[in-house]
């Protein structure tokens, strides 16, 4: 396979590309630096709901144009809003990316961002509110992001709540998006049928008038003392979140923690998953994970379970933390985590959209993108060692918070607030 190839504009706009020999569509993605992260606490929701706004026109193309252009190369155009970031991103034939990186340019630097656009937009950003709410882990995620970091903008919920998004004015969206998508850095990343030359010929027209840009200054959160959220709903399972404070997207820990995941909850072999579910059938859903920011991370561990179960697997749960920080993994766990790590990381990069994404993502938030191989390669120099480290450094003397969602638990949860290990 042949390696990405990388360019930074005059403009300060940077585009990186993979060609896949054989493939003929291309998956490209317009990478903006803005996310929730940026609004003021008035706004919180307007990075989410500015995103549904590009796709609503612009003085050259309407909504019902961007629609059919797409619909007539049988390709498609989407878009999603993290913490720190923006993507629009679209799949269609090589020969039709010229049109998409034309009508993402297009929606990124001219959304006309109509009054009676933004009101009935509104609506169906609000009932977006609503569905994320009605899916309880989510909501249980949310929860326990507010409990690592209060107060601070990284624990606010991506989509804002339904009071703020209704208190939002157009003047406020428009603002917000000159200020934002008009400074914010900026990459296109493309993925499959691509040709970096012509995409970078492209983007320079495109994109060559963009000021140079300015980058985040962020406010470093906090770590809270470990919290505790209770929520009483009517479901069949509770939805337990139980998490920690990480480490930044850039740490080199990182891949010894991909690591410890691994071992400890992240796969249907791991700890966890083989305690709880699988020996004692505590829990359909049991998993730990981790998802870092540029200057922060959270390490959680989800379950679904019974409400009188939700004791028993958070004492499980802290007896295989305390196990790993103390005594590490063994051998064997280290050999099945490798493997894991990197048959995951080779096949989901086999994949043109998920080769875009690792690309324009890495360039956008590390200004740096390894090859398949430079990866494969920390993985597999990964030690006991440095595993261990990582569990001590991570997962003990450190407070830890539990968000708790679904019906009444029999059991005293402030008990497993604070130190697990």
């Amino acid at each position: 396979m042949d390696e990405h190839r990388r360019t930074i504009l005059p403009s300060g706009v940077r585009v990186i590309t993979q060609h896949l020999p054989g493939q003929r569509s291309v998956t490209a993605g317009a990478w903006i630096g803005v996310g929730s992260r940026h609004e003021p606490e008035e706004l919180a929701g307007a990075a989410h709901f500015l995103e549904h706004m590009l796709f609503k026109g612009t003085p050259a193309r309407s909504a019902l144009r961007i629609a059919q252009d797409f619909d007539a190369v049988g390709g498609d155009l989407n878009a999603f809003t993290t913490k720190e970031f923006t993507c629009i991103h679209g799949r269609v034939l090589g020969e039709d990316l010229p049109m998409t990186l034309e009508t993402m340019a297009d929606m990124v630097a001219n959304a006309t961002l109509a009054p009676e656009d933004v009101e009935s937009e509104r609506a169906v950003v609000i009932d977006e509110i609503a569905m994320h709410e009605d899916t309880p882990d989510d909501a249980a995620y949310d929860a326990c992001h507010e409990l690592l970091w209060p107060g601070n903008p990284l624990g606010r919920r991506i989509h804002g709540d339904a009071s703020r998004v209704r208190a939002i004015t157009r003047e406020q969206l428009a603002a917000f998006h000159a200020a934002g998508h008009g400074s914010a850095p900026l990459v296109v990343s493309a993925a499959g049928n691509v040709d970096h030359d012509a995409v970078v010929d492209l983007v320079a027209r495109l994109f060559g008038e963009r000021p140079a840009p300015r980058e985040a200054v962020w406010a470093i959160p906090d770590v809270a003392p470990g919290g505790l959220s209770a929520v009483v709903r009517d479901l069949e399972q509770v939805h337990v979140v139980y998490g920690t404070t990480g480490i930044p997207r850039g740490d080199e820990r990182r891949w010894p923690l991909s690591i410890l995941n691994v071992a400890l909850g992240g796969g249907m072999s791991s700890r966890l998953f083989q305690e709880i579910r699988e020996r004692r059938g505590l829990a359909y859903a049991i998993a730990s994970g981790h998802q870092a920011f540029s200057d922060a991370g959270a390490f959680t561990v989800y379950a679904g379970c019974s409400a009188d179960h939700v004791g028993e697997v958070l004492s499980i749960t802290r007896d295989q933390i305390a196990a790993v920080v103390q005594e590490g993994i063994t051998e064997e766990e280290l050999r099945r985590a490798v493997g894991h790590v990197r048959g995951s990381l080779i096949s989901s990069l086999d994949e043109a959209a998920s080769l875009m994404s690792h690309i324009g993502k890495s360039e956008l938030c590390l200004r740096r993108t390894l090859t398949t191989q430079e990866m494969i390669d920390r993985v597999e120099a990964v030690t006991l060692g440095d595993v261990h480290a990582i569990a001590r450094e991570l997962l003990a003397g450190k407070p830890w918070s539990l968000s708790v969602l679904g019906p009444a638990v029999p059991v005293d949860m402030t008990a497993f607030v604070g130190e697990a290990a």
